[in-house]
């Protein structure tokens, strides 16, 4: 995490945002939203998902994206990965992160990526030997998001011991990044703090643990404070609120970008991201997908009076 900030906070709705969406998001707003979020200081975006297009074809565009993603200086670029193929599509852009996610709950793995839990491991164990096989990609971090940690549409409830079993085996095959996902939004802040001190008992205070929330129950951001008070500094987020899992019928999707901004510069805490520079951004996203909602309250409410961000000197 960069040093100037507090808490880092990388934009998932070039990627997770728009993969359910049938209307094509055209690759130029593409650009631009990427440009713009950069400019603002938003560290880290998610910038597609290497699948075939008959799976999504929002991202029959994914080279030329990342290319110019990497252009823009101090700005991360990252991408999600199903399997080895979509690694091996991956590693030769020159982005900075691929993403595994796999389902905690055997049901959801088997909808969303058609094989088990185990099996998604033995992929994820493949792509890190891949990226383990040569010097360029080596440069690659390696992270893995455990989805439905925290509960499934499919199951109910998840077995803790589950997610603390299949942390540790992503570790041992090489992740360097873990995330906590509540895929589906069944979270409540006292469930997060508990999954939270469980992994750490487990696997120590120097793995890297992030968190991806969705705001179905509404308990999006009282979920990143519970994650906050047990020392997680990384967070997913959507611009806008867009996203959403296509097994949770019905839900909203992520967390808001800009709300999550905003709460956190209003705790003190620095993101690094001018606040009224990402609202904007919203232009573009609307522009490229007029029949979308956008959600989110500080857009439509704007900022309380007298308030300042973290990261400007009062």
């Amino acid at each position: 995490m960069r040093a100037d900030i507090d808490v880092a906070v990388c934009e998932v709705g070039l990627r997770d945002g728009i993969q359910g969406i049938d209307q094509f998001f055209p690759t130029d707003k593409k650009k631009a939203w990427i440009a713009a979020e950069a400019a603002a200081g938003v560290g880290e975006i998610e910038v597609c998902s290497f699948v075939p297009p008959s799976v999504s074809g929002q991202f029959v565009d994914c080279e030329e994206v990342i290319a110019d993603a990497l252009t823009h200086d101090g700005l991360s670029v990252s991408a999600l990965v199903p399997n080895l193929r979509g690694a091996e599509r991956g590693f030769p852009t020159g982005l900075h992160k691929l993403s595994f996610v796999l389902s905690i709950s055997e049901s959801h793995n088997q909808a969303n990526v058609r094989c088990s839990r185990e099996e998604s491991l033995d992929r994820f164990r493949q792509i890190a030997e891949l990226r383990d096989s040569s010097p360029e990609n080596k440069k690659v971090t390696l992270a893995v998001g455990l989805a439905t940690a925290l509960g499934c549409t499919i199951e109910g409830q998840v077995d803790p011991a589950d997610v603390v079993r299949t942390a540790e085996k992503a570790l041992e095959y090489g992740a360097d990044e873990l995330s906590v996902a509540d895929t589906v939004g069944y979270a409540n802040p006292t469930q997060v703090r508990d999954v939270y001190r469980l992994l750490r008992r487990h696997l120590g205070d120097d793995v890297v643990l992030g968190a991806h929330f969705h705001d179905t129950r509404g308990l999006g951001l009282a979920n990143v404070h519970a994650a906050l008070d047990e020392g997680v500094r990384r967070f997913d987020a959507s611009l806008a609120g867009l996203g959403g899992c296509p097994f949770a019928p019905g839900a909203s999707g992520n967390i808001v970008m800009d709300d999550l901004v905003f709460m956190l510069e209003a705790m003190g805490l620095k993101t690094g991201v001018d606040l009224d520079a990402l609202v904007a951004v919203r232009e573009i996203v609307a522009a490229g997908l007029p029949d979308e909602p956008l959600l989110g309250a500080i857009a439509k409410a704007g900022v309380p009076k007298g308030f300042a961000a973290a990261n400007v000197a009062a």
